[in-house]
C-alpha cells in the first residue's frame, strides 16, 4: 500500500516547512511539489543570492513562499530559519565529486558541520521531522563527497537518540544520479551534442543508478510521511551504461537534424567508481521493501513490523546488477528531458 495523494496532502496541509538548499535542482522541485499539498508556509533557505532572486521571480505570485538568505555553516542563521517549522528537508550540500576531492575541508564544513547545525537547531526548536538527502556515493565511499555524506547519514540516524531530543524524528533518503540536476551527466552530454562538441565519457562500461528530479522529490516527500525515525529510504531504480547513454545522445542528434557527435573517453576521475552501490552489506539484515522503495531500518527495530513493508531478501544492490535500460529507452528519456527543458 503506497501513499495516496490525499494522504500526503493531509500530512502537509497547513504545515510550516523549511527546505535548505531550496533553490537547487532537487530543492526547488521539492518546494514546487509541496505547494500542491496546501502547506501554510514554505521557507526556502540558501546562500546564493542570484539563485534566490531568480526563484523569487519564478514564484512571484506565490504568497506561501518565504526566502531566507543564509548558510548552513552558520548556526545562528540556521536556528533563525528553523524556528516555528513543522518539517525540515535538508537538501543543502556540496555534491560535485571533483569539487569535493579538490576542496575536502569545504566539503566537510558544508556537508558535515552544516548538517550538525540543522540537527541541533531542529531539536532545540522541536521540529517534528527532518529529512536528509543523501546519495549512493555514501555506500562504501571512494571519494570525499561520499565520505562526508556517509558521516551525515550517521549523524542523522544518531540524532534520534541524542540527549534532549524528545520530539524530533530524523531520517535520510539515498538517491542515485538525478536526471537533469545541475552537474549530472544528462545535461552535460546534451549540451555537448547541441553545441557540436564530442561527448566526453569516463568509461563506456561505467554504470549508474538514475532517477528523475520528480521521482527524487516524491521519494523525499514520502519519506517524511513514512518516517518513524532512523530510516534510510531508497527508491527502486534502473541503471544505465555510459556507452548506451552516449549512443542514445548520438541517435537524438541524428533524429533532430544534427551531426552525430564523436565520443571521447577521458578516463575515470579521482574518487569515482566504475559501479555504484545503494546498500552496504551490514544494512541487508535491516532491510524491508514495498513495490517502490527499500527501507533500511535502525538496528533497534530489526525484525519488528514496519508499516506495510515486508522483509527483503536481496543480497546486493549494485548498478551493474540492477535492471538496465536500453538505448531505445534512453532515447525516449532524452526526448522527454528536452521537452521539459523547453
Amino acid at each position: 500500500m503506497t501513499l495516496a495523494n490525499q494522504q500526503i496532502s493531509d500530512f502537509f496541509k497547513n504545515k510550516k516547512i523549511l527546505v535548505t538548499g531550496g533553490t537547487g535542482s532537487i530543492g526547488e522541485r521539492i518546494v514546487s511539489t509541496l505547494l500542491a499539498y496546501e502547506p501554510e508556509t514554505i521557507v526556502v533557505f540558501n546562500r546564493d543570492d542570484t539563485k534566490q532572486y531568480l526563484m523569487k521571480q519564478k514564484y512571484a505570485n506565490e504568497k506561501r513562499l518565504r526566502f531566507i538568505l543564509g548558510d548552513v555553516r552558520d548556526y545562528p542563521s540556521v536556528d533563525f530559519a528553523v524556528r516555528g517549522m513543522d518539517y525540515v528537508f535538508h537538501a543543502a550540500a556540496l555534491k560535485q565529486v571533483p569539487v569535493c576531492e579538490e576542496n575536502p575541508f569545504e566539503a566537510m564544513k558544508t556537508n558535515n558541520f552544516g548538517s550538525e547545525n540543522v540537527i541541533r537547531a531542529s531539536i532545540l526548536n522541536k521540529v517534528k521531522k527532518v529529512i536528509n538527502i543523501s546519495t549512493d556515493k555514501a555506500v562504501n565511499p571512494s571519494n570525499t563527497m561520499g565520505a562526508t555524506k556517509l558521516i551525515t547519514e550517521k549523524l542523522f540516524k544518531q540524532a534520534n537518540y541524542m540527549a534532549g531530543n524528545t520530539e524530533t524524528k530524523f531520517c535520510s533518503v539515498r538517491f542515485g544520479n538525478v536526471i537533469g540536476s545541475r552537474g549530472s551527466v544528462f545535461p552535460v552530454l546534451m549540451n555537448q551534442a547541441l553545441t557540436g562538441k564530442p561527448l566526453t565519457i569516463t568509461d563506456p562500461d561505467m554504470t549508474r543508478f538514475f532517477m528523475s528530479i520528480q521521482e527524487a522529490a516524491n521519494l523525499t516527500i514520502k519519506a517524511a510521511c513514512y518516517s518513524e525515525g532512523g530510516e534510510t529510504f531508497i527508491l527502486k531504480m534502473e541503471s544505465l551504461r555510459l556507452a548506451d547513454l552516449s549512443e542514445a545522445v548520438r541517435e537524438y542528434s541524428l533524429n533532430n537534424g544534427l551531426p552525430a557527435p564523436a565520443v571521447q573517453v577521458i578516463g575515470i576521475r579521482p574518487g569515482e567508481k566504475l559501479h555504484e552501490e545503494l546498500l552496504s552489506e551490514d544494512e541487508l539484515p535491516n532491510l524491508v521493501e514495498d513495490d517502490e522503495l527499500y527501507v533500511v531500518l535502525p538496528a533497534s527495530r530489526r525484525g519488528n513490523a514496519y508499516l506495510h513493508f515486508q522483509p527483503s531478501v536481496i543480497t546486493f544492490y549494485r548498478s551493474d546488477k540492477a535492471p538496465m535500460v536500453t538505448t531505445q529507452q534512453l532515447s525516449a528519456i532524452l526526448s522527454r528531458y528536452r521537452e521539459d527543458k523547453n
